[in-house]
């Protein structure tokens, strides 16, 4: 059953974590070419795209700790310090993709040219800038997540 736990928990994190990392770093750079091109076709389609892939899989992302925490209960590893500090940054993370992603990422959105050519609120570079640094934030974390579920202190992997 072990295995089987850590086999979904991992596809979930490959299947889910993956695509909102990638659009996240992807949407900073789309949003700035899109402010800075409005009449360009498909520059605020792209953003708006890449924030419902935020969006989307920041919810199928709740099947991660769900299973990690079945995972972790299976192995009794429940109260190792890796783990604990695992789940705290996973936490942090969530709270930075909820927090400051995808409440600036709807901002800028919102910001961008409509089919009209206007501009409903006006969004400057700066606010493109600001959420890439989040965005960094937020990878940061899911990249020391990910370090301590592969090389995990007291593992029997020899690493």
């Amino acid at each position: 059953m072990t295995k089987f736990l850590l086999a979904v928990h991992v596809l979930a994190a490959i299947v889910a974590i993956g695509p909102v990392t990638v659009a996240a770093s992807m949407f900073p750079p789309a949003a700035r070419r899109a402010l800075q091109s409005p009449g360009e076709p498909g520059g605020a389609e792209t953003v708006r795209l890449l924030l419902r892939i935020c969006r989307v899989y920041a919810v199928v992302g709740v099947v991660v700790p769900v299973f990690g925490f079945a995972t972790a209960q299976n192995m009794g590893v429940l109260g190792d310090a890796w783990l604990i500090v695992s789940i705290a940054l996973t936490a942090l993370a969530a709270l930075v993709l909820i927090v400051f992603v995808l409440p600036r990422q709807t901002a800028i959105a919102d910001g961008l040219p409509g089919e009209d050519g206007e501009r409903p609120v006006s969004v400057s570079s700066r606010a493109t800038a600001r959420l890439a640094m989040v965005t960094g934030v937020f990878n940061l974390l899911w990249a020391a997540v990910t370090v301590l579920m592969i090389v995990r202190p007291g593992s029997t992997t020899g690493a």
